[in-house]
């Protein structure tokens, strides 16, 4: 089965073949040449959640590849009926060859996983996993440095309720990273996962100071402050805008330091870092395209030409 639902799915050797795939793959992302190997394959993308970035890039995927896709929102649906998930996913099974889930609830990928036949691919599930989003985050890190391996990562912002860093957390230090952790003590990693990781072997340094890690960061990994996550908005108004990155912040920064964001940004990053040799941000939504190509065809069992024309 080709269902991720979480990094664990993968090892180490599947994250590099996956990566490795998407590298082949940039000219079809581009749209530079055809190579329709989905072609006659179903996605549904199964949003439960709103999204941009990675519903789009989804279904960019799946149509460059001469797939289809089905997109499908929980507003004007029969889940405004009351129609469980269970339901719903078995509905889907019938319609389509491969589903990408995003659910605010955490768990919902796992059980849609358990309920059908079809691949499903995890696209967030709450302030739980993001491992579609680490994937493409890995392989913009691997365009920056060349490799995964023994990297100085920061991560910085709301590392609690931050799908995305989560994932990535644990993706990294299987490669070697040390990661510096950046947050205000009501926005700190889960203890759970900090303690996973320090369990697995990794360095970690937790703080709250942003300038004092730039110089020796190969990573900066920013994330908005979710006001979606906060159950008071009190809580939300006293972290709001806490971490900004600017031009000048970058001063000492390594000459190849990646400076990333998951998107969207609010005022985290400042514009004038936008057109500095460190701003991957952009690229790092791009490379959605390609990595999820490359994890649809994993799913669906198509292999990647070894060249691809």
């Amino acid at each position: 089965m080709g269902d991720v639902v979480t990094m664990d799915d993968l090892t180490n050797d599947e994250i590099i073949s996956i990566l490795d795939s998407a590298e082949r793959l940039l000219p079809v992302a581009k749209g530079d040449c055809l190579l329709p190997v989905l072609e006659g394959k179903v996605l549904a993308n199964m949003f439960f959640e709103n999204s941009t970035r990675t519903r789009m890039s989804f279904e960019t995927a799946m149509k460059r590849l001469g797939g289809s896709v089905l997109n499908f929102s929980s507003v004007g649906t029969s889940v405004a009926k009351g129609e469980t998930l269970y339901d719903t996913m078995k509905m889907i099974e019938g319609y389509a060859d491969v589903a990408a889930i995003r659910h605010p609830r955490q768990g919902a990928a796992q059980y849609s996983a358990d309920a059908v036949e079809i691949p499903i691919l995890n696209a967030g599930d709450g302030a739980g996993n993001h491992p579609t989003q680490t994937l493409l985050d890995l392989f913009t890190i691997r365009q920056a440095h060349g490799s995964l391996e023994g990297l100085n990562v920061v991560l910085v912002g709301d590392l609690r309720y931050g799908r995305t860093v989560h994932s990535l957390s644990h993706a990294l230090i299987r490669f070697g990273a040390s990661l510096t952790l950046i947050s205000p003590s009501t926005l700190r990693m889960p203890e759970e996962i900090v303690s996973d990781l320090r369990a697995h072997g990794a360095g970690i340094n937790e703080t709250d100071s942003l300038s004092d890690q730039i110089a020796d960061a190969d990573v900066i990994y920013m994330t908005r402050i979710q006001k979606e996550r906060f159950p008071d908005e009190d809580e939300y108004a006293k972290v709001a805008g806490i971490y900004k990155l600017s031009v000048s912040d970058l001063a000492g920064a390594k000459e190849g330091m990646a400076v990333m964001h998951p998107l969207p940004r609010v005022d985290e990053i400042d514009p004038s870092v936008d057109s500095t040799d460190h701003a991957r941000y952009f690229q790092q939504a791009f490379n959605g395209v390609p990595t999820r190509m490359a994890l649809l065809c994993r799913s669906l069992g198509v292999d990647v030409p070894k060249k691809v024309k």
